[in-house]
């Protein structure tokens, strides 16, 4: 009786030391988890952009006099050669009516040499499709890197936009014609300032009837259905774009982001002070819209991603996952339902995930926010992987 006594008592002692250990034993530590996976991925340089016409008309009084008021509005649809503002010119000296003439003979020759300006582009046009074809043709049969014929093909698209710019240039060459020999004729006593184009009236400073110098702006117009994006990017930032890249254009007030493509980074740099009082290099990078723009006009904002990098299908780990240990990145991965320290080697990285080159595999689990307690050998639960 007193050794079953005994092994009682220590059964019993034993069955309380047990439960003691399990309610005093640490929970494991919750943790919110993803799984690595490949997908597709893509690397953005982001910022802040406005919409433009590519062809923007300023349109200035052609000789010092009294304007008459004028009947137009903001947004108003004009046609070319519309009658958009009349000026009673003050008399001319012989002098300044020389240096009119003079005027309109410079305009005339401007216009002449945009002319020749839009043939030659005409003709890098027809070269560029006929080398296109023949590259094409070559890549056919093999003879040449599929890489050749997106270049032909990028040298297409180029010589026609250089040959829409330099048309645009014509009409303005053009209407600087007519504000010149505006000086010299005039319609019931006072110089008629026409349209130089079909478009819309951006913005009118002031309607109202006054005296005017010559060369004082009267109104900006320009036409809103060839819109183009300026985005300013930080220097640093520039260096990684180039022409033919895709833009994603969000934030301009639709349910879903406009494509459009970069046609110029500008060769210069200014400098521009940002919101903290720092001043930062800026350069303008040019896009024009692959989508149709709808309800957007001149001066909108937008939020412009210029996609530097993209590829289909590449092994990646959240951002939120990754910390540096000593001179590399590292993520705690979940083995056996504790954390373990991995240090990994990433590649191409954006705000929200990073390329994998080294360090894990498809299908393992990482913690994502690791905190302070999460350590090397530490138990986790992991309450949400993504």
């Amino acid at each position: 009786m007193h050794w079953k006594r005994k092994l009682f008592l220590t059964a019993a002692a034993l069955t309380v030391s047990a439960g003691l250990v399990y309610v005093l034993w640490p929970e494991p530590l919750a943790v919110d988890g993803a799984v690595v996976q490949a997908g597709p991925m893509q690397v953005t340089v982001d910022d802040q952009g406005e919409t433009r016409s590519h062809d923007r008309f300023v349109v200035s009084a052609p000789v010092t006099g009294r304007l008459t008021r004028m009947a137009l509005h903001d947004g108003d649809a004009v046609t070319r050669n519309q009658l958009l503002a009349e000026i009673a010119p003050v008399p001319q000296s012989l002098r300044e009516r020389d240096e009119t003439v003079a005027r309109v003979a410079a305009a005339e020759a401007a216009e002449r040499e945009a002319e020749q300006r839009a043939r030659r582009a005409e003709a890098d046009l027809a070269q560029a499709r006929r080398e296109d074809e023949r590259v094409r043709k070559l890549v056919q049969d093999g003879f040449m890197s599929p890489q050749s014929a997106e270049q032909s093909r990028n040298a297409v698209a180029t010589a026609g936009a250089e040959l829409e710019a330099l048309r645009f240039r014509s009409r303005a060459a053009a209407a600087d014609v007519t504000l010149a020999r505006a000086g010299l004729s005039t319609t019931g006593g006072g110089v008629q300032v026409r349209a130089p184009m079909a478009g819309r009236i951006l913005r009118i400073p002031d309607a109202s009837e006054r005296v005017v110098q010559a060369g004082s702006p009267l109104l900006i117009m320009g036409d809103l259905t060839a819109l183009e994006v300026v985005v300013e990017l930080l220097s640093s930032e520039a260096v990684k774009v180039s022409p033919g890249m895709p833009v994603l254009l969000e934030g301009w007030g639709g349910d879903k982001p406009l494509r459009a493509k970069v046609r110029r980074v500008e060769p210069y740099a200014f400098t521009k002070v940002s919101a903290l009082g720092i001043e930062e290099k800026r350069v303008n990078v040019v896009a024009d819209f692959v989508d149709p723009p709808g309800p957007i006009g001149d001066g909108f904002r937008v939020t412009a991603r210029i996609v530097i990098w993209q590829t289909d299908k590449v092994l990646k780990v959240p951002a939120s996952a990754l910390f540096r240990c000593e001179q590399a990145w590292c993520v705690f991965a979940v083995e056996g339902g504790r954390a373990r320290r991995k240090a990994i080697e990433i590649g191409h990285r954006n705000l929200v995930e990073a390329e994998v080159i080294q360090g894990l595999e498809a299908g393992q689990t990482v913690v994502r926010y690791p905190g302070n307690q999460v350590g090397e050998g530490v138990r986790v639960r992991v309450r949400d992987a993504v």
